[in-house]
């Protein structure tokens, strides 16, 4: 067995996550959607959480599709509160289908999501080089910038934790430790 962080040992999904998509660099506007609606519902719960419940998310929001998220309607939210396979919070669903409409917004002006969030890094990943789990930032001065700004633009369920999480999950930051075979991929 490779080594890996040690995060991704608990399970096979973990590791799958881990070895395939945690850390690679992300430039296609829906799974980077889909990315930023995820961490925001995983607010208060663990990725494990998430990723048990991925596939039924991908189904009930249309794939992640922000044109057909940011037009979902009261019953759409009913619907979505009656499903069992995600998680049922009121709050954290108004706001995936604002920050839907405010994803659009920011394509719109960008040309496309991917062009505004990766000018933040130089449309680089930075690398770190930690060699503990108990060394990786919930945080970092570049999350709270970007935080920041995603709130200015009307974005909802976006704080820098929850910034952060998506940065390293889409390969904008690579947080892999130094031990780990992912590291200098």
């Amino acid at each position: 067995m490779e080594n890996r962080c040690e995060w991704a040992q608990k399970n096979e999904l973990m590791a799958r996550y881990h070895d395939e998509e945690w850390g690679v660099p992300l430039h296609d506007d829906i799974k980077l959607f889909e990315f930023l609606i995820l961490e925001g519902m995983q607010a208060g719960l663990s990725w494990q959480t998430i990723l048990n419940r991925r596939e039924a998310f991908r189904q009930a929001f249309d794939n992640f599709n922000p044109v057909i998220v940011a037009a979902y309607d009261d019953m759409k939210v009913n619907e979505l509160m009656q499903n069992a396979g995600i998680i049922r919070n009121k709050a954290k669903i108004l706001a995936s289908i604002n920050n839907a409409k405010r994803f659009i917004d920011v394509q719109l002006e960008y040309g496309s999501f991917d062009n505004y969030i990766w000018k933040f890094v130089d449309y680089k990943p930075i690398i770190n080089s930690f060699s503990f789990l108990k060394e990786l930032p919930a945080k970092t001065s570049l999350s709270d910038t970007i935080s920041a700004d995603l709130k200015k633009k009307g974005f909802k369920f976006i704080g820098s934790t929850i910034v952060y999480a998506h940065i390293q999950a889409t390969g904008m930051v690579n947080d892999h430790l130094v031990h780990c075979f992912r590291h200098t991929d």
